[in-house]
């Protein structure tokens, strides 16, 4: 229990390709973190985005996921049996006037610069799809994370309103993963310092709908010798099932834990269960990137 709620973390990856270092150094963090302090431990699988999807991939990262000792305590989620729960929220935010309908290209965008409240595309567009944006005030965005530290963002300058529904009918990442965390009961979010940038649009979105804010904890940002992050995009190598054990070591000891600390154990469930005394987020690099 944490400041009257039982702890619920979550690890919520998007089936677009195997389970790389990167996620997996994600996923573990969030794993101990949530064990650590007797709390459960979900998955959700943001399949929001057909497109980028491939077929099996979301079986394959479970599949990796419990190779290295990582089960869900719950029933598995699926964003995209989620839609009606999505509708909802943005129907709340229109009829109050916090979302409105978008017809700017990006090109239009890059041209006219952040939205403002307002949609700045010609009439001649009126007949084609739109996509649905939050109003964004002048509003700066305060808030702690376990690894950085405070932070701040000025969501107007810096965002501007942002896509909720995007135009071919997709629900965006940032309501998504809103609802989803609050449906969920998620108190705390363990993830990777790339979605840090989102974490104020979230907050912001969570006070629009009336929902708790959990706390956030931002692992390094893990990137390769050239200093690109390790992800499917790049074709990362995906981490091995048959042989988890090497992943596993170097993804703890990225994670403050000592090696020599933990005991000489072949099966992962056993060793990441050993390792749950020994995580310590303080220890965690607050450097913004780790490179392999």
């Amino acid at each position: 229990m944490i400041g009257g709620r039982r702890y619920r973390g979550r690890f919520a990856p998007s089936p677009t390709g195997d389970l790389h270092f990167g996620s997996l150094y994600a996923a573990l963090a969030s794993w101990l973190d949530a064990r650590r302090h007797g709390g459960e431990w979900l998955i959700r699988i943001e399949d929001l985005d057909p497109p980028r999807e491939l077929a099996g991939s979301a079986e394959g990262i479970l599949e990796t996921l419990a190779a290295y000792g990582m089960e869900s305590d719950g029933p598995i989620e699926w964003q995209s049996r989620r839609s009606a729960l999505y509708a909802d929220a943005l129907e709340f935010l229109r009829a109050r006037g916090h979302a409105f309908e978008c017809r700017c290209s990006r090109k239009r965008l890059a041209a006219s610069g952040l939205h403002h409240g307002v949609c700045n595309a010609p009439p001649s567009t009126r007949h084609r799809p739109a996509a649905w944006r939050v109003l964004v005030p002048e509003l700066e965005v305060e808030y702690v994370d376990a690894v950085r530290g405070a932070m701040r963002q000025d969501l107007w300058r810096a965002v501007g309103d942002f896509v909720v529904r995007r135009v071919e009918g997709y629900y965006a990442y940032q309501l998504a993963v809103v609802v989803d965390d609050a449906a969920q009961g998620v108190t705390d979010v363990v993830r990777g310092g790339d979605l840090l940038d989102s974490t104020a649009r979230q907050i912001y979105l969570q006070r629009l709908l009336g929902h708790p804010t959990p706390r956030y904890l931002h692992v390094p940002l893990v990137v390769d010798g050239g200093g690109r992050k390790l992800s499917k995009h790049y074709a990362s190598a995906p981490v091995s099932r048959q042989d988890p054990l090497p992943a596993l070591t170097l993804a703890l000891e990225l994670l403050g834990i000592d090696p020599d600390a933990l005991p000489r154990i072949r099966q992962p469930a056993t060793l990441i269960q050993a390792a749950v005394p020994l995580f310590d987020p303080t220890r965690i690099p607050r450097d913004p990137t780790l490179a392999l």
